[in-house]
């Protein structure tokens, strides 16, 4: 920014009243179109603007952003929180946030899309928050319209391009691979990971988990669903590696909606949590309505809306800064669905022989 631009940003209401000699209040209804003003002090209200080179016209624009929730339901607790977060940073700003769930398939390209009208509506809406889950082909329609967004990276299916967007992360890799540290801390060895790795969120905390079961030499495994039912997804996942009689002293669960299923699947298999199998989960959306409550991986979602907000008030204030990559931390909390354990019971937990032979 110029010397020159940086003291034109400073220009307000009171430099366009002193130059034009009227007061503050006057120049605010000259801008809100009040019909209450003398036409030559508008006149000179405007000229003294001019003068100043102070654009009204940008300053009369809406103060209007949407919240677009793509290909999720609209009631999932996680994406409601950051539409909380979204909403508390909006009204602490000054600008307005619409709400608009979309549905749009990821497999054609990106000039096919239609964008809800709403979005299309750019005299009313200035940028998009797109939270749920997106692809790649709207994020390359809303670039060729020139329309200001901030996506969730967690969220994004395939490979998300930096630095080319905005883009909002949850360090849910780092806590995957601190909550399996801490499985492993407890003593288990056979630690499984439940999710559908297909989907982006799970892909993220696998890579985690893989990452800690690595570093200590431990086999990484998994028991995938291919479902967007998460509950469903812990309850099979959970039940076809029992039934294959693996090894399991402790499961990973995805995200606490597929703890959920868990839970269901190790208790009509007669298992008792944590005495027989510990549990944790990610994201801490229902793991303390569980019995016993979930371990689990924080992953401050309101915080996630806020953050988004900013970055993109900050784009539409300066379409030419460089773009924004922002990743927010977890926490692992300790709730009462994980044991420590010892080497015996490790031991234990592997197949007999005669389990084993055909």
């Amino acid at each position: 920014m110029t010397d020159k631009d940086s003291r034109k940003s400073k220009l307000g209401l009171k430099e366009i009243a002193s130059t034009a000699q009227v007061s503050i209040a006057t120049v605010s209804r000259v801008l809100n179109g009040s019909n209450r003003v003398d036409p030559a002090i508008r006149k000179s209200v405007l000229a003294a603007a001019a003068e100043l080179d102070i654009d009204l016209t940008e300053r009369n624009k809406t103060k209007a952003l949407a919240f677009l929730l793509s290909n999720r339901p609209t009631q999932h607790v996680f994406h409601s929180n950051i539409l909380l977060g979204a909403e508390a940073y909006c009204g602490s700003s000054g600008w307005e946030l619409v709400f608009q769930s979309s549905h749009y398939p990821n497999q054609i390209p990106g000039k096919e899309l239609h964008l809800p009208k709403v979005v299309q509506r750019r005299d009313i809406v200035r940028g998009v928050i797109l939270a749920g889950t997106n692809s790649p082909n709207l994020l390359e329609l809303l670039t060729s319209q020139r329309i200001p967004f901030v996506v969730l990276g967690n969220n994004v299916m395939g490979e998300l391009e930096q630095p080319q967007y905005d883009v909002v992360f949850s360090d849910d890799i780092c806590g995957g691979q601190d909550m399996t540290r801490y499985l492993i801390s407890l003593g288990h060895r056979h630690i499984w990971f439940v999710g559908n790795i297909r989907l982006p969120w799970f892909a993220r905390c696998y890579e985690g988990y893989c990452r800690a079961m690595d570093e200590a030499g431990l086999q990484a495994r998994f028991s995938t669903i291919d479902s967007e039912d998460e509950t469903d997804i812990g309850y099979l996942g959970t039940k076809s590696l029992l039934a294959k009689g693996e090894p399991v002293t402790a499961i990973f669960a995805g995200n606490d909606p597929t703890a959920h299923g868990v839970y269901k699947a190790l208790r009509d298999s007669g298992r008792e949590i944590p005495d027989d199998v510990s549990v944790v989960g990610c994201d801490d959306t229902v793991g303390c309505w569980l019995y016993p409550a979930l371990t689990t991986i924080r992953e401050f979602p309101e915080q996630l809306g806020r953050k988004m907000v900013e970055l993109l008030i900050n784009r539409i204030l300066d379409p030419n800064q460089d773009r924004q990559q922002v990743i927010l931390p977890t926490e692992i909390v300790k709730r009462d669905s994980c044991r420590p354990i010892s080497p015996t019971e490790n031991v234990s937990a592997e197949p007999r022989l005669q389990d084993t032979m055909i």
